[in-house]
């Protein structure tokens, strides 16, 4: 490197943003993720012995996807290349493998290619890494915040190990920003700053987890605050209250976070939690989920998970659902959050799912099993001489509009789909076809 690279290259950290300064250079330095990158862990092992094979990184922004690609790039023998799949193409892609074969073929070194927001790719593009991935020609590190079940070909899932990072613990944030206010060698040291512990607890919580929210806030705050008398920067609660301004909700529409938090919103009205269940509605609108996809989940819920041990709460949830396409945002929050209540509220049951499973499960089993004779249409011209809906009993002409009479095909007599809990309104739906079965039970001993 020349002297002018030299003093370039050096100009461009010191210029660079305080969160890539600070960026882990080594495994030792990365704070956080243990789970993955702790001493007894294979992702461990595997880096400090240079042996990685193909693997994808998933998680939240800010959580370490890049820095562990970065720190794979220091420690290993092997090429290192990188991409951004936002902005690469398929002529970027056939470099790094043309690269990739000549460095294996005259050299037997190994090429790792790190293709950063993965995700972006689309089929064909993930399709064109496959083959060199199989054969060996690259090693693959992919990072992306979204799912990559959802997101990456399943035939490059199956050709890698998924690595989900988590958004770091409040201590893990607290040492970051302790790191970047007082270091002065890639940190902000030089700038003679302190930071209230006040206002390092409060960075760390609200930063989410997400250790570049809280860089960027601390760069922010050095910048732009003025110094004291004392000649040193201060970075007080009201100062870095107004540099991180509020927590972002991470929440992507058509990502795994969506996903996740749909599974809870429904998971707390099932759990009948209100409190748990309006927390989630909040924080899908405050995201911009579209209130008529929330509206379906509850009326699916009240049907699924309530049924007939309270029948208004699907009136409540389908009168919701229409409410909210008439009166849209901000005012359907209430209505949502009502429907949402009423349904975690509401006592339980699943019957009716129960029922239509097993009905669904005896179909498939055994076939096209014939409608008994009586219970066949009469009313066409000929049906009476096919012996169709002779024998029919009228239910309504007989005491409590009720005569017992086959209605299940006559292999399936006796079975048993629908089983009221004894919960609420099913309680009462129990007593009356106790009725109903005694009845049954008169009518087979009469046959036989």
């Amino acid at each position: 490197m020349d002297l002018f690279s030299y003093m370039r290259e050096t100009k461009m950290k010191q210029d660079s943003p305080l969160a890539a300064r600070m960026r882990p250079r080594t495994l030792d330095e990365v704070v956080g993720q243990q789970h993955i990158i702790g001493k007894d862990k294979l992702l461990y092992r595997a880096i400090q012995a240079d042996k990685l094979r193909s693997v994808i990184f998933f998680g939240p922004p800010g959580t370490g996807k890049t820095t562990l690609a970065k720190v794979i790039a220091n420690t290993t023998k092997s090429e290192f290349k990188q991409i951004n799949a936002t902005v690469a193409g398929k002529k970027d892609m056939e470099e790094v493998v043309e690269n990739a074969k000549n460095l294996l073929g005259m050299y037997g070194k190994k090429t790792i290619l790190f293709v950063d927001e993965i995700h972006r790719f689309n089929k064909a593009q993930q399709d064109y890494l496959l083959p060199f991935v199989e054969d060996g020609t690259l090693v693959l590190i992919g990072a992306t915040t979204e799912n990559p079940y959802f997101e990456v070909n399943g035939a490059l899932i199956s050709r890698s190990a998924i690595f989900e990072l988590k958004p770091l613990e409040e201590a893990d944030v607290r040492l970051l920003i302790e790191r970047a206010v007082y270091d002065e060698e890639r940190g902000m040291g030089a700038y003679n700053a302190v930071i209230d512990e006040q206002a390092t607890a409060f960075l760390a919580e609200l930063s989410g987890g997400d250790a570049r929210c809280a860089l960027n806030a601390v760069e922010l705050g050095v910048m732009t605050t003025p110094r004291a008398e004392d000649g040193k920067i201060h970075l007080s609660l009201e100062v870095i209250s107004e540099c991180i301004q509020k927590k972002v909700i991470r929440y992507d529409k058509t990502g795994n976070n969506h996903y996740d938090t749909i599974s809870a919103f429904i998971k707390s009205m099932r759990g009948s939690d209100p409190d748990a269940a309006v927390y989630y509605l909040a924080k899908m609108l405050t995201a911009g989920e579209s209130v008529t996809f929330i509206a379906r989940r509850i009326m699916i819920c009240a049907s699924e998970d309530v049924g007939n041990a309270d029948p208004q709460a699907l009136q409540v949830a389908v009168n919701a659902s229409l409410a909210v396409e008439r009166i849209g945002m901000p005012e359907a929050q209430i209505v949502l959050a009502q429907a949402a209540a009423y349904v975690a509220c509401a006592p339980k049951s699943n019957a009716a799912v129960c029922a239509i499973e097993e009905a669904m499960e005896c179909v498939a089993r055994t076939g096209d099993l014939p409608v008994p004779s009586h219970l066949q249409d009469a009313h066409y011209k000929g049906a009476a001489k096919l012996g169709h809906g002779v024998g029919y009993q009228y239910s309504h002409v007989y005491p409590n509009h009720y005569v017992s009479q086959q209605y299940l095909p006559y292999e399936l007599t006796g079975s048993v789909f629908y089983r009221p809990a004894e919960q609420g309104y099913e309680k009462k739906i129990i007593e009356h076809m106790k009725f109903i079965k005694e009845e049954e039970k008169k009518r087979l001993e009469r046959e036989q």
